[in-house]
């Protein structure tokens, strides 16, 4: 049984709504919807990289943010709903200097009004390199709904 909206699908995660987002841009891609958990990857390459040539702490933190808030925007009994996040916390664990990472969201708890996402971030070789925790509210239904 699945904790998702009927139907999800990875094509509607990764469709036009989230083109002009900070995480596409930088090349966030939904791979898999999972019956209690969602994937999706970060290149790691000149626009995520620090100075240093290593993944910026911040680039992690915006895959854990936008992976959890859409996870809260896709929860069953959640459709229609806007969320806003709370706090994020990311602990950086090992480095990473190029191919990719995959981030792996799954529940915590899902309240009608808060929601706690617990996100794993791999390395191409399956090494966890940062693990974050994400906070959301649900403030009610989105604009224009």
């Amino acid at each position: 049984m699945s904790i998702w909206r009927p139907g999800l699908t990875v094509e509607q995660l990764n469709a036009p709504h989230m083109g002009g987002s900070m995480a596409w841009r930088l090349g966030m891609r939904f791979i898999e919807v999972g019956p209690d958990y969602l994937r999706a990857t970060l290149p790691v390459n000149e626009l995520t990289r620090q100075p240093a040539g290593i993944l910026h702490g911040g680039a992690n933190v915006v895959l854990a943010e936008t992976i959890g808030s859409v996870a809260s925007g896709v929860l069953a009994g959640h459709e229609g709903d806007r969320h806003v996040g709370l706090e994020v916390n990311a602990n950086h664990l090992r480095a990473v200097t190029d191919g990719e990472v995959t981030a792996t969201v799954r529940p915590l708890h899902t309240g009608r009004r808060t929601q706690v996402w617990d996100i794993r971030i791999e390395d191409s070789a399956g090494r966890i390199t940062c693990v974050s925790r994400l906070t959301v509210l649900t403030v009610g239904p989105r604009q224009g709904e």
